[in-house]
């Protein structure tokens, strides 16, 4: 038994420890009592905040139908705050703007492996160089396709403009990738998976684009190639009457702000020096008369360069010289004797060659990036990949154009109308192809119109026109797209009409047609049988294809002077 002593000191333990235990007790049941509140209250509000998710994603899944990656665009919209109070327009310039993050960051890859890499091939750093270039044009297209989304909030009236620049950003990504085709090194796997990326992102902002009320009118819903816009007295209209009035004057008549003479008569002597002292961002047309001779240097035309026109003494007598090749070590891209990307850039009168011969594989006489382009009375002279009409409008009138392999190629908006085309005597054992046009993406509002041409042989191939086939174009790329209208086709013309590019690739998913054309070369009795070829006698599909339509002529081409008509006509 415990001693009388033994048992106060325990009951006062115990007496001093009960009010602690209370103490515990009422904590305790506190803190179940604030968190059983606590878990009804989150009871209540988890049903609000699952319908959230919930509309967010049904919104997302609505907007990302018919797109060609579905999963990729509901994954990054439903990353979107506040999508459900967001218009149309207002997403896909969202959806843009996380693209133009993606191509930083792909500008900053290619620009720490070309200063990385110290032992880069001469190839690879002009293929990086083209990439960044390529990428820093994406950038300020993607831009201006967010400004115009918010600033047209149904974005009706720059539908089209929308479709060119987001056409042109994909182009651009590609050609990044196509400069490393000969490259022996690994740097295209570096690169690709996030451009590749970044494309999937641009297709569905065009898929998009396409569910914009009011974005296409009733009349041209059916059109194929509605972006090229209306024709207005023979011209696309984004030509204005004052630029059409400087393209239909005498050299004479024409009001010079620069002067280009190799003599020395003229302000400068080279064209580069010209273009350098050209204004920047101009609003207004800025001439350059290039008086006749020979010019041996290569010539680029900068994205700030805006409104510059190249006016010459005419086809042989203005020509601007160069050689550049890829078997030289230069890619296709810029291999070009000119260069131009500044928007609204317009040429009369020139000859734009690259001397570099059939041995030298592509060597480009002129690329063209620059949008609402125009071209009257020149002259391109190569042999394979002459005319590169790299990416959005442009527009040529009573030009001629010269070479072997693919000669007319690239994923423009391009017409070409009331032109020359002549096949040159290639390389044994090569074949010509007078187009190969790049569309990578069904959405893409690009492909190459030519409408009353003369399809022809040069004086070279006459001879032994026998010895190499020739065909009106392949399919560079799987969504190829190409019409010849109402043009003169020679007896150069091989029956079959067009050449495969690799197998099957692309038999199904391009779009090539031919309209009442004539000449012995028109015979389409013996026609490739593709899935994605057709001739067609509706005018009304062929008229998809015409100035006003394809390329919103209308608009622009007006006031450059160059002759041109809308429709499938002149009259």
């Amino acid at each position: 038994m415990q001693s009388p002593m033994a048992m106060m000191k325990k009951n006062k333990i115990l007496l001093t420890l009960l009010p602690i235990s209370a103490l515990v007790l009422i904590l305790t049941l506190s803190s179940l009592t604030t968190n059983v509140a606590k878990t009804y209250q989150n009871r209540e509000k988890t049903p609000h905040i699952h319908i959230h998710i919930q509309k967010k994603l049904q919104i997302a899944h609505s907007t990302c139908e018919g797109t060609l990656y579905p999963q990729l665009c509901v994954s990054t919209l439903s990353t979107f705050p506040d999508l459900y109070t967001k218009s149309l327009p207002q997403i896909i310039a969202a959806a843009v703007n996380h693209t133009v993050t993606e191509v930083k960051a792909s500008e900053t890859d290619c620009s720490g492996i070309r200063k990385k890499r110290s032992l880069l091939a001469l190839l690879d750093k002009r293929a990086l160089d083209d990439c960044l270039e390529l990428l820093d044009e994406t950038v300020s297209e993607l831009k201006t396709a967010i400004t115009d989304l918010h600033t047209n909030k149904s974005a009706k009236k720059d539908y089209s403009d929308l479709q060119t620049l987001l056409s042109g950003a994909m182009t651009n990504l590609y050609t990044c990738l196509d400069g490393f085709a000969y490259s022996k090194s690994n740097i295209r796997p570096f690169i690709e998976g996030r451009l590749d990326n970044i494309s999937h992102h641009v297709s569905n902002s065009l898929a998009m684009l396409k569910k914009i009320p009011g974005a296409k009118k009733t009349s041209r819903e059916a059109e194929v190639f509605p972006e090229y816009g209306k024709m207005k007295g023979g011209y696309p209209g984004w030509l204005s009457k004052k630029d059409r009035r400087l393209l239909q004057s005498s050299v004479g008549e024409i009001k010079y702000d620069l002067v280009v003479a190799k003599d020395g008569s003229g302000n400068f002597t080279t064209i580069n020096e010209a273009v350098e002292a050209a204004p920047n961002s101009s609003a207004t047309r800025f001439v350059i008369y290039i008086k006749g001779g020979a010019y041996y240097e290569y010539v680029e035309v900068i994205s700030r360069k805006t409104m510059l026109m190249f006016v010459g003494d005419g086809i042989g007598k203005t020509l601007i010289k160069g050689n550049r090749s890829v078997v030289d070590g230069w890619t296709t891209f810029r291999s070009s004797t000119v260069a131009v990307v500044g928007n609204g850039f317009i040429a009369r009168g020139i000859t734009f060659e690259n001397y570099a011969g059939p041995s030298k594989h592509q060597a480009v006489a002129l690329r063209s990036g620059s949008d609402l382009s125009a071209f009257y009375n020149c002259s391109f002279v190569a042999y394979q990949d002459t005319l590169y009409v790299h990416s959005l409008r442009q527009f040529y009138r009573d030009c001629d154009v010269y070479g072997t392999i693919d000669f007319i190629f690239g994923n423009a908006a391009v017409v070409l109308q009331k032109c020359n085309l002549y096949a040159r005597k290639p390389n044994e054992n090569q074949k010509n192809v007078f187009t190969a046009q790049g569309r990578d993406d069904p959405f893409e509002n690009t492909g190459i119109s030519i409408q009353e041409c003369k399809v022809a042989a040069a004086a070279d191939l006459i001879p032994v026109l026998s010895e190499f086939p020739t065909y009106l174009g392949r399919p560079w790329k799987e969504y190829s797209r190409t019409i010849y209208m109402l043009s003169n086709m020679e007896d150069v013309v091989d029956p079959a009409g067009w050449l495969e590019w690799s197998g099957d690739f692309a038999l199904s998913t391009l779009y090539y047609r031919e309209y009442k054309n004539r000449g012995p070369g028109s015979n389409t009795s013996a026609r490739v049988t593709w899935p994605g070829f057709a001739v067609t006698n509706n005018a009304t599909e062929a008229s998809m294809f015409a100035v006003g339509n394809f390329i919103e002529g209308g608009e622009w081409l007006p006031s450059y002077g160059i002759p041109y008509y809308l429709n499938l006509t002149a009259t």
